[in-house]
């Protein structure tokens, strides 16, 4: 039987070995170059840079620009949702409303505002909250498909309290969200315009205050 000669067109092409660890280095550099450009000024030559790696090294794990963006929030988001599923079962133990409300409160907000805590966490936060409030999100399908999942269960929670007057309620909670995310994203001026009395990055007071704000809504 004649053998086939290497390289010829009959032979079978295998990918370039990959460096050890190289998909987590290349997803790092992915959320500092997003969060800082947003998805659609970022570019996959600026990550392979910021990540030290060729290019068609990103398209072998990640195929295109989205699916490189979609790994971002793949690698973050399930613990972010495992805490606030936790933060929410321990709602459903509570028998008082008003403490109910607190929890569910809480557990919205706290492993959001929470990421603001280390220096990894805020730059993944500034990317969410760039992501969350962008026109062109339902087109990446992103936030739909792995944040709608957890938020439907607070709604349905809100919804079900005694006295819940559903209009209001979805609109106290549409004014918490869009102050979470404007925390979340560093807070603009706030800090500036406050010499420093309101600091986004003091995660327990800007949570109990953003709280305490929310419930209000809430018990109109």
């Amino acid at each position: 039987m004649a053998r086939r000669k290497q390289g010829g067109p009959d032979a079978v092409r295998h990918p370039p070995a990959a460096p050890e660890g190289s998909r987590k280095r290349i997803v790092a550099a992915a959320e500092r170059v997003f969060a800082e450009r947003g998805f659609d000024a970022g570019t996959l030559r600026q990550v392979a840079a910021a990540a030290g790696v060729p290019l068609s090294l990103i398209t072998y794990h990640f195929a295109d620009k989205l699916g490189l963006y979609r790994a971002v929030f793949e690698a973050r988001l399930p613990e972010i949702a495992q805490q606030r599923l936790a933060g929410l079962a321990l709602a459903d133990l509570e028998q008082d409303p008003e403490r109910r409300l607190e929890l569910i409160v809480k557990a919205l907000l706290a492993p959001m505002l929470g990421l603001r805590a280390t220096e990894d966490g805020r730059r993944f936060a500034v990317l969410l909250a760039r992501e969350i409030a962008d026109p062109s999100s339902p087109a990446r399908g992103v936030a739909q498909e792995l944040i709608r999942p957890v938020t439907s269960g607070f709604f349905a929670r809100l919804q079900a309290l005694p006295g819940s007057d559903q209009p209001s309620a979805l609109w106290a909670y549409g004014a918490m969200i869009g102050a979470m995310l404007y925390i979340m994203g560093g807070g603009g001026r706030m800090r500036e315009a406050t010499d420093g009395i309101v600091d986004p990055d003091d995660v327990q007071t800007a949570t109990r205050e953003l709280a305490a704000i929310a419930l209000a809504g809430f018990r109109r």
